[in-house]
């Protein structure tokens, strides 16, 4: 029996080293690979207690493959994310919108025994993801699911199209460098002036530092009202503040976690038939071009790099929790 080892969330919320054992054969299209690096991810916080595998921005290098697998072999590097099963025969599935299967097997609600904050792991072929050459691991992991996460709202933003994103931290840094690069102009909203010249650098047009300001002080400015509004921060914005700054038809797109009831003024949602679009991760088909977008055009996160270890992972969370990773923490095994 293929014993590996792996990191645990555990009661007193510090990693615990551990052992997953999978039988000795791969069954169907079950892909064996071996983590090079891991992503550590907002959404790791929420499970650091649980008595589960941590990690889901995976990238490794296949060492094995099942009987059924028609597409990868042994050595390609592949990358996996916050969704990797589903029943792949409902209508959600067959639409390609197979994150929203009821069959589906998400990060924290399947697979306990296994997940990036490890040696190796077990994955179905179909949801892995080749990842390109020019990628570095460090760089690819965080492209898994933080990557995939600010991609996907972005995949129908036409050139010219006036893109905010709130908040420049793990995922609003990488929103800034996607929409630069598909030819929007980038509005960032953010609470102080500490990541202005971060910001231009990422590809920004604008950079608006919102603490202090009404919604008068900031349109009397040479403003472009937002047509699509990606909301990075971990808090809920000022809406009062924020709705008089967007287009009418504006979408808008809340991609961090927060477990508070959103609260939204009702007449100018009605008023200027704005939108609100839930987001749970990318599509494959959406996660691959994602990967091929960010190697074409250079695309990398700022990363932290931490070993793999009980110690590593404890540092790494803490510095997340504290706010002070630059931008997003990455694991890399001993």
């Amino acid at each position: 029996m293929p014993t590996f080892t792996v990191f645990k969330g555990a009661q007193d919320g510090l990693p615990k080293k551990s052992t997953t054992t999978k039988p000795d054969q791969l069954s169907g299209d079950n892909v064996l690979v071996k983590v090079t690096a891991s992503g550590v991810c907002g959404t790791d916080l929420h499970y650091k207690t649980q008595d589960m595998v941590l990690g889901h921005e995976g990238v490794g290098v296949v060492e094995e493959v099942g009987p059924n697998v028609k597409y990868l072999k042994k050595g390609d590097r592949v990358g996996w994310g916050y969704e990797t099963d589903s029943c792949e025969h409902c209508l959600e599935c067959l639409s390609g919108e197979e994150m929203v299967c009821a069959q589906r097997a998400l990060y924290g609600f399947a697979n306990p025994d296994q997940g990036s904050f490890a040696s190796h792991a077990i994955w179905r072929e179909a949801y892995l993801h080749l990842t390109p050459d020019s990628i570095i691991d460090e760089h690819a992991a965080p492209l898994q699911c933080g990557g995939a996460t600010v991609f996907a709202p972005l995949i129908n933003a036409k050139p010219n199209e006036t893109v905010g994103v709130l908040g420049v931290g793990g995922l609003g840094h990488l929103a800034i460098q996607f929409a630069a690069k598909m030819g929007c102009r980038v509005v960032v909203l953010s609470g102080s002036e500490s990541k202005k010249e971060q910001a231009m650098e990422f590809g920004a047009h604008k950079f608006i530092a919102m603490k202090g300001k009404t919604a008068k002080d900031i349109l009397e400015d040479d403003f472009w009202p937002i047509t699509r509004l990606l909301v990075t921060s971990s808090a809920q914005p000022a809406w009062d503040v924020i709705v008089p700054l967007l287009a009418p038809r504006a979408q808008i797109h809340p991609l961090s976690v927060s477990l508070s009831n959103l609260e939204f003024p009702y007449m100018p949602l009605l008023a200027g038939r704005i939108s609100i679009h839930g987001a749970l991760v990318a599509t494959r088909a959406v996660h691959r071009q994602m990967l091929a977008f960010a190697a074409l055009h250079g695309i990398k996160p700022v990363v932290e790099t931490y070993p793999m270890t009980e110690e590593g992972i404890k540092e790494a969370i803490e510095r997340l929790e504290q706010g002070k990773v630059q931008y997003r923490a990455v694991l890399v095994p001993q």
